[in-house]
């Protein structure tokens, strides 16, 4: 493990999952081997007062705690995508839900009010990297402290989201996923600048 990856460790919360496990989505080789040991240190973690939040893998220390393996099914929030979720393997988030995520040996960015991917490192080391060297921009964290500030921490399994999404000029309050999957996919073929109505509906979903 790299000295960038050691010092994100140095600087994040003791494990959020079990030790010993095993997932059925990582495997041996390439980037996700490298997340299987990298994960195999601390299996999980928040760093930044919580902007930064990675996944354990296997099983969680705490009731409400995701998992790596929950987080990437398809019939939590992902399906909302279709296939502009295909090939992610989504392990780490920012504060607003932002994610990050393995997908052809890069690691990516995720707008989830969008859809779009963008690479941010070709490895992990890289990522750590630039979360460390830009991670106010990178986690969200001041706004993050800002609301943490005002209202307590955030519950466990609970991000931070737009009450009118980013993308359409908004501000920021705790939220869902879902929603933002179901928008990410309204907007897909719009072109830039087109006028949306936005309506929020009260419902199960």
């Amino acid at each position: 493990m790299g000295p960038r990856l050691r010092e994100l460790i140095s600087v994040a919360s003791a494990g959020l999952g079990v030790d010993g496990w095993t997932s059925p989505l990582l495997g041996a080789g390439g980037l996700r081997g490298r997340l299987v040991d990298f994960l195999g240190t601390v299996n999980g973690f928040y760093a930044f007062e919580g902007a930064l939040h990675v996944l354990p893998a296997g099983a969680a220390l705490r009731p409400g705690q995701r998992t790596l393996e929950k987080w990437n099914d398809p019939e939590l929030w992902r399906g909302a995508y279709g296939a502009l979720a295909d090939g992610h393997l989504f392990f780490a988030e920012d504060a607003f839900g932002g994610q990050f995520s393995i997908r052809d040996e890069a690691v990516c960015t995720f707008d989830p009010e969008t859809g779009d991917a963008e690479i941010l490192a070709t490895d992990l080391e890289g990522w750590a990297d630039k979360i460390l060297s830009d991670y106010a921009v990178l986690t969200g964290s001041p706004l993050g402290h800002d609301w943490q500030v005002r209202h307590g921490p955030l519950p466990i399994g609970q991000r931070l989201a737009p009450k009118l999404p980013f993308v359409l000029g908004g501000e920021f309050v705790v939220d869902g996923m879902r929603m933002r999957g179901d928008l990410a996919s309204q907007l897909r073929d719009l072109p830039d600048g087109a006028t949306v109505r936005y309506h929020v509906i009260d419902g199960d979903a």
